[in-house]
């Protein structure tokens, strides 16, 4: 019998607004079983330091530059960390924390993807094992880095029997599509990541008005899409360079198209112009790599965001549905943390966590460091 592990996972995402705890029980392989799910907001300073850092990082040379402050925030978002997992008062003993940080920046072409949190620091403040860094092999072997989600996106459809194929569609800051055959156990998996998702609303609004996001869309519903800005944006959109690119960083996307629109117009703008581009995309890759699929399971923040999900209905093709993943009895709101936790597992079991068909590197790839002394 294989052996279960417990671990938590610490997700922070590409909207850097908070973590999101999970704890699970899992072999690494075929099975996994949710026990508690939490969020964490972070403090007003964190929040605004992450994106006024993120703001001024446009490549690598910046990281240099801004060396000092990175350490300092990684500090802070470490120490953060550390005291959400004393909050959740967790009453087991032996259980390894996937620990994923907090993306400052991702550039697969340069093999980079930084995320800020310092394992050793958490290792000493918890005397957990600690799982970090599942990026970098992936990278080394020509891989994109992203996305990481597609192996537990598979066995969470094999867990609740959701009929096959399917395809995933998770809505965080950047969007990305797991397109799955096969049941847990197989490698036939499709995924990358496809455009835009809450990045460019998000930044919007930040910059728009004091909220941090556009929260059901209500910003938008009060607003009219520019039609001549959409018609821009969409041809800048399809004439970028990389157009190939399977992964995507927040800084890739840029709201200046927007400028001088009211904020609930650049809402609605900003808004269909990201369903355009999600919309366009699921019926291309759905079309390219399995015509069967139907249905279309939507989890992250972008489901809640009703005009969103609106927009992306209406740029799909005849036939495909898109349904929240909650409809079948699955948190929306922390597959991402859920899946960290799985992934750290299969990382003590040496096992692949991306492949050649998910973020294109060479050969399987096993992901995480270690940190346990």
């Amino acid at each position: 019998m294989q052996k279960k592990y417990k671990s938590l996972g610490l997700m922070s995402g590409t909207s850097g607004d908070g973590v999101d705890a999970s704890i699970i029980i899992s072999n690494g392989r075929d099975d996994y079983e949710s026990i508690y799910d939490k969020y964490f907001q972070y403090d007003d300073k964190i929040y605004k330091k992450i994106h006024e850092l993120k703001d001024k990082i446009n490549n690598s040379q910046d990281l240099k530059k801004l060396s000092k402050d990175l350490k300092d925030l990684e500090r802070k978002i470490t120490l953060f960390h550390a005291k959400l997992v004393k909050d959740l008062d967790i009453k087991f003993e032996d259980y390894l924390v996937g620990f994923h940080g907090q993306t400052i920046f991702h550039n697969s072409k340069e093999k980079k993807s930084i995320q800020l949190g310092d394992a050793k620091l958490l290792y000493q403040l918890l005397k957990k094992k600690i799982v970090y860094n599942f990026r970098s092999n992936d990278l080394f072997h020509n891989g994109e880095g992203a996305p990481l989600t597609p192996i537990f996106h598979q066995l969470i459809v094999s867990k609740n029997k959701i009929d096959l194929p399917v395809c995933v569609l998770n809505i965080g800051g950047i969007s990305n599509i797991t397109i799955i055959n096969k049941s847990a156990g197989s490698e036939e998996l499709i995924s990358k990541d496809i455009g835009p998702g809450n990045c460019l609303i998000d930044s919007w609004v930040r910059k728009n008005s004091k909220e941090k996001f556009d929260k059901n869309g209500n910003f938008a519903k009060r607003g009219e899409k520019n039609e001549i800005i959409i018609e821009q944006a969409q041809e800048l959109y399809e004439n970028r360079k990389n157009k190939e690119k399977l992964s995507f960083d927040v800084n890739d996307f840029d709201i200046s198209f927007a400028r001088g629109l009211s904020l609930p117009d650049g809402a609605k703008t900003l808004t269909d112009f990201t369903a355009g581009i999600i919309g366009s995309e699921l019926n291309k890759n759905i079309g390219n790599y399995n015509n069967e699929v139907k249905n279309i399971l939507v989890c992250g923040g972008g489901r809640k965001n009703q005009i969103l999900m609106e927009e992306i209905k209406k740029n799909l093709k005849k036939g495909l549905k898109l349904l929240k993943i909650d409809n079948f009895k699955v948190n929306g709101d922390f597959i991402e943390s859920q899946a960290f936790a799985f992934l750290a597992i299969r990382r003590i079991n040496n096992l692949p966590i991306s492949f050649p068909s998910t973020t294109g590197c060479s050969q399987p790839c096993i992901g995480g460091d270690l940190v346990e002394n």
